[in-house]
């Protein structure tokens, strides 16, 4: 008999726990009234199904069933009886709340409800403004959010001083209850309690009955350098407080780093133009750049072109990460003078006439494929 309630599942007698859990909810996902329309024979199969997985899930019943091919020396569930037919004693099986959404939606593990016992605190987020030369150095940071603490009239338990909550009436301080659908039945939270389990008949003045109270917080947050907009900061426990004795939840700090007027950004790299003469571009020089942290000395080539790129190594963004930090690079923008003076037009002028082909190779390469016809 010991293997009746395996072949009902599809599975060897020897089967771990976690292959008769995704046996049973294959075939009750195969078998339920969604998917068979109502089907009787569908429907006697389902109660088989349940059946047999209400005992196999459990390491005891199912050591007592392998054992003497039921669950208490007599029959596998008391005087109700396993029936390959029928299910348990005719009456409907009791689906178990987590299994129940497997089946209907195809996922593990349900909701847990705090059952009197408490729920832990949400997670809290905010979005905190930091500069580029903040996010290059790092630095601290003062913020300062609401949220939800215990009462300090009654402790967190919603009841006024003198008196405390009473076990609810209508789950027996389960925090839960049963609902009937059809031959299912599941566990739900308890609408008149809400799953605290307990009821107040005096509610505390100082949060109404609640338990909790809504504060002002200000927390110093320590931001670590080379972060970028979209890097995310935890603070745990920092969050709002849990009912009961379940913990806060945590703080999540969402860091937007500013644009700035001279530096752009990408990724560690940061990139910023150089404006110099036309004269300087020509002869060369070398000219003090600003970076994050202070000036520095570059050396521009002669005869540099505009856009021509320039590398500060590890002058760029620190990494968050310990590896070695990221350049600046240096854009080279060749300004052209818009106001001369006589002597500088005349100047130029000179040079223009002493200067041919030579001086400027890209447009002589210009000029010849034009005349070559290429």
């Amino acid at each position: 008999m010991a293997q009746e309630l395996y072949s009902t599942l599809g599975v060897s007698r020897d089967a771990s726990q976690d292959e008769i859990r995704k046996a049973y909810l294959k075939l009750a996902h195969k078998y339920h009234p969604d998917k068979t329309g109502g089907d009787k024979e569908a429907e006697t199969k389902l109660k088989q199904i349940n059946g047999a997985y209400d005992i196999l899930k459990s390491k005891e019943k199912r050591a007592k069933y392998d054992q003497y091919g039921s669950t208490d020396g007599s029959s596998p569930f008391g005087g109700g009886g396993f029936s390959s037919q029928g299910g348990f004693g005719g009456a409907g099986f009791e689906a178990p709340f987590e299994d129940f959404f497997d089946v209907l939606f195809g996922q593990g593990g349900g909701r847990k409800q705090g059952g009197g016992g408490g729920q832990p605190g949400n997670d809290l987020e905010l979005r905190l403004k930091i500069s580029l030369k903040e996010a290059y150095k790092g630095i601290k940071k003062k913020v300062r959010f609401n949220r939800h603490e215990n009462c300090g009239d009654c402790s967190g338990t919603g009841a006024a001083p003198g008196s405390k909550p009473e076990t609810c009436s209508q789950c027996n301080g389960a925090g839960q209850v049963r609902v009937a659908h059809g031959f299912f039945s599941v566990t739900r939270t308890c609408p008149k309690c809400a799953g605290a389990g307990k009821s107040i008949s005096k509610p505390c003045r100082g949060c109404s009955g609640k338990g909790q109270v809504k504060s002002s917080r200000e927390l110093s947050v320590d931001v670590p350098a080379g972060v970028d907009s979209g890097s995310r900061l935890r603070v745990t426990g920092e969050g709002e407080a849990g009912t009961g004795r379940a913990p806060r939840g945590d703080l999540y700090i969402h860091i937007h780093v500013e644009d700035h007027k001279l530096f752009k950004r990408d990724g560690n790299t940061i990139y910023c133009d150089l404006p110099i003469s036309f004269t300087q571009a020509a002869l060369g020089a070398t000219l003090r750049v600003p970076t994050l942290s202070k000036e520095a000395e570059i050396k521009v080539p002669a005869g540099t072109q505009n856009g021509t790129q320039l590398r500060l190594r590890g002058m760029g963004m620190p990494d968050l990460r310990g590896y070695s930090d990221g350049d600046q690079i240096v854009i080279i923008q060749v300004e052209t003078p818009s106001k001369l003076n006589k002597r500088q037009k005349e100047i130029l002028e000179e040079f223009q006439e002493i200067s041919d082909t030579k001086t400027y190779p890209k447009y002589k390469r210009f000029m010849d494929s034009i005349l070559g016809g290429e």
